[in-house]
């Protein structure tokens, strides 16, 4: 019988149609496993990721596959961001054991939750034969699996053993800038290849040594990186807010997912360049971003969802890529050649089957033509089918949005930033506090069972603590 109707957690929700018998983490699921004397199979992801609605058509949802797993596992899902205490736990045994990692998650267990096999997508065929091979080497050759499975957990011990404290001081900061210079793209900046995340505690990092030391060439870093990517594919030149990762070196391609922890620190990021420099182009990404967060990622009780998946009806870009036809159409034969020009769209396409993503390598000639023209790109483009939306509320995430929209509220001189984070704050505390501690997340004002971990606590005290005066 799967059991996911009732979660909190709109990935679970995903998976509460098919045929396989989830259940989610917790000691019921590990009972059952020894009752039984079979494997849990664990299965770790999150909603706005790409593969793991592709596995999850391919094998969650296929009755073969899902005999498989009824009959020889006890099978349990887990929403990576309700639960990173558990992720964090099995990705460090899936890139020890395999070398890399990723969503989705595969790990195999033994009933007192022990990894022995782990990996992340595997496609029907080969999902069967691994489920074929792990069920005949538990039944066959268990003392093997036992023995694999405890040194595999004292090793993860070992790795994850706590180190002792050292003092961060000048020297060890002046050289981290000297670190990541020799990392630095200068051709398109960020910092190594592809695929290039943006890296926006690398970014604060950079404008905080700039301004306690006045080193240009931490600001160089920074100002070069946020330029690159704020004319970039990988930013949203219609809607505002940033895509998860850059596929290329050169953010043109971004993945489409959108997350509310990513563009909550970099808008941060873009409002502290903005204080330090006064660049037009950081306080117009600063303002655009804040306005996704409010208008896209807001939600009816207060707080803001979680993101926006990268997929559209199971395309990825589907809702985002334009050919030069499509601009045309929008905007008339002429204009359509002008922003066609502006924003690197082009007849052979940046992107996928002919079509490109937006970039915006120079500011427009006629600023207020633009602005029509964004606004009419836009309009029709809401128009498109659009991804879905993870509307569950994770407190860690709110916290870094709280603060974020606090710092742009007063550098934009902007009260209805400063009101949203205000109500924000208001949602989180009223109703993830419970009985004196944190939960991690809510959905749709009901709050989940997950219990808060260090970073929600220390996340939300932040934002908490960078509320004006007098508004909290």
């Amino acid at each position: 019988m799967n059991r996911l109707a009732h979660s909190t957690s709109p990935y679970l929700l995903q998976h509460k149609d098919n045929p396989v018998d989830w259940q989610e983490w917790g000691p019921e699921a590990f009972e059952e496993a020894r009752r039984r004397d079979v494997p849990v199979l664990l299965s770790v992801g999150y909603a706005a990721c790409h593969w793991c609605h592709v596995m999850a058509h391919e094998s969650f949802e296929d009755d073969e596959v899902a005999a498989a797993l009824n009959e020889g596992f006890v099978a349990v899902k887990v929403d990576r961001e309700e639960r990173p205490d558990v992720d964090s736990v099995y990705m460090s045994a899936t890139t020890a054991l395999t070398g890399h990692g990723g969503w989705p998650m595969t790990c195999v267990l033994t009933p007192d939750a022990e990894p022995f096999f782990c990996g992340t997508y595997f496609p029907k065929a080969q999902f069967l034969h691994v489920l074929a091979q792990v069920r005949e080497v538990w039944t066959t050759q268990r003392e093997r699996v036992t023995e694999s499975s405890a040194h595999i957990s004292d090793r993860l011990r070992e790795l994850t053993a706590s180190t002792s404290a050292q003092p961060i001081d000048d020297a060890a900061l002046a050289q981290a800038v000297q670190g990541l210079r020799s990392q630095f793209d200068l051709a398109r900046g960020g910092f190594g290849g592809a695929p290039k995340f943006p890296p926006s505690m690398v970014l604060e990092f950079l404008l905080r040594h700039h301004a306690r030391t006045g080193s240009a060439d931490a600001l160089a870093m920074a100002r070069r990186t946020c330029e690159a990517m704020a004319r970039g594919g990988i930013y949203d030149q219609l809607a505002g807010g940033f895509a998860r990762y850059s596929v290329d070196a050169a953010w043109v391609v971004p993945h489409f997912e959108k997350m509310l922890y990513d563009n909550a620190q970099l808008l941060r990021v873009y409002a502290h360049l903005f204080r330090t420099t006064g660049d037009d182009l950081a306080r117009r990404v600063t303002a655009e971003t804040a306005a996704f967060l409010v208008r896209d990622l807001g939600t009816g009780e207060g707080g803001f969802a979680s993101a926006l998946d990268a997929d559209t009806d199971g395309v990825e870009g589907l809702t985002y890529a334009w050919t030069p036809d499509q601009l045309a159409e929008v905007l008339g034969e002429h204009d359509g050649r002008t922003a066609a020009e502006l924003l690197g769209v082009t007849e052979q396409g940046t992107f996928e089957h002919g079509s490109s993503t937006l970039q915006l390598a120079t500011d427009p000639d006629d600023p207020e033509w633009w602005q029509r023209a964004r606004h009419l790109l836009w309009q029709s483009r809401n128009r498109r089918p659009q991804p879905a939306r993870d509307d569950k509320v994770v407190t860690s995430w709110n916290g870094l949005a709280i603060a974020a929209l606090s710092d742009a509220a007063v550098l934009l001189d902007d009260a209805a930033l400063l009101a949203a984070a205000q109500q924000c704050a208001e949602f989180v505390v009223d109703t993830h506090l419970v009985e004196g501690r944190l939960r991690r997340s809510s959905r749709g004002g009901r709050v989940g069972a997950a219990h808060g971990v260090a970073d929600d606590y220390g996340n939300l005290a932040e934002g908490l603590l960078a509320l004006v005066p007098g508004q909290w």
